[in-house]
């Protein structure tokens, strides 16, 4: 007859192997997730973005790839626009944050740091102070109404302490980023270039968007807000008198006409 426990529930020491079958079951594991191939990543990203990113000819693991960074209108859209070269990724998993490097060969001067971490409801982001250069051909690829302006040009992005928190569907910032667009151009103007111009983001209680013209026949101006996730913008563009004809289609597309100028409304 076989014996009972000595008291109720007490249950019966587990044979050695089932310990090894267990420790070699979570090693594998741990081994699948570390080696996983980039393609896992990029399948994620379109899914994500409804495809709106996508990273093409991705090569290596989840934590250390590289692939073709192109931006798209979404599925079944024919606007893209790739990025010359690869982009390059390094990732770290910590206790409470992911940790990631990124990098470009066209674009980057050092690599970009990036810190996400989940919160309840949303998630965290900040990014290390740094600068890098853009091309503008690249906003063709977001569909609607870039890839009707064809903009060239070159993009310098700088960060300063910045910050951007998701939760419930609201957006926090904190820090700034500003944009450098020198020598823009389009296909809707003969004129080239039309002009230069800076883009601020600052963050705080309500993140707030300004645009300003540095240099140009082109002269923009606006400002907006965040209200949630929705940015509210209200801007013009207008022609200097000698090039009002050859920049009269541009300021067609890019608002409402009134006079000279051309209105600009979004959100």
């Amino acid at each position: 007859m076989a014996r009972s426990p000595l008291f109720p529930g007490q249950s019966a020491r587990r044979p050695p192997w089932r310990w090894a079958t267990a420790g070699a079951l979570l090693g594998a594991l741990a081994m699948l997730v570390l080696s996983a191939p980039a393609a896992w990543l990029a399948a994620a990203v379109a899914a994500a973005t409804h495809e709106q990113v996508l990273l093409l000819e991705a090569r290596g693991t989840v934590w250390d790839g590289s692939a073709r960074l192109v931006l798209s209108g979404g599925a079944g859209s024919r606007a893209r626009a790739s990025l010359p070269g690869r982009v390059h990724w390094q990732g770290r998993p910590g206790a409470t944050a992911l940790h990631l490097a990124l990098s470009a060969d066209c674009c980057t001067r050092a690599p970009l740091g990036l810190r996400l971490a989940p919160r309840w409801s949303g998630a965290a982001l900040q990014v290390t102070d740094g600068q890098s250069d853009w091309p503008a051909t690249m906003l063709t690829g977001l569909g609607t109404p870039w890839n009707t302006l064809q903009i060239e040009g070159q993009l310098t992005l700088r960060t300063q302490g910045l910050s951007v928190e998701w939760f419930s569907g609201r957006l926090a910032m904190g820090g700034t980023a500003e944009v450098a667009a020198i020598g823009l151009s389009s296909r809707l103007s003969t004129l080239k270039p039309m002009g230069s111009y800076r883009i601020t983001v600052t963050g705080g209680a309500t993140p707030m968007l300004a645009i300003t013209t540095l240099e140009g026949s082109l002269q923009l101006s606006g400002s907006g807000q965040w209200v949630g996730s929705r940015l509210r913008f209200q801007g013009e563009a207008r022609a200097t008198a000698e090039h009002e004809a050859a920049l009269s289609n541009l300021l067609n597309v890019m608002g409402r006409r009134r006079g000279a100028r051309s209105l600009i409304t979004v959100g």
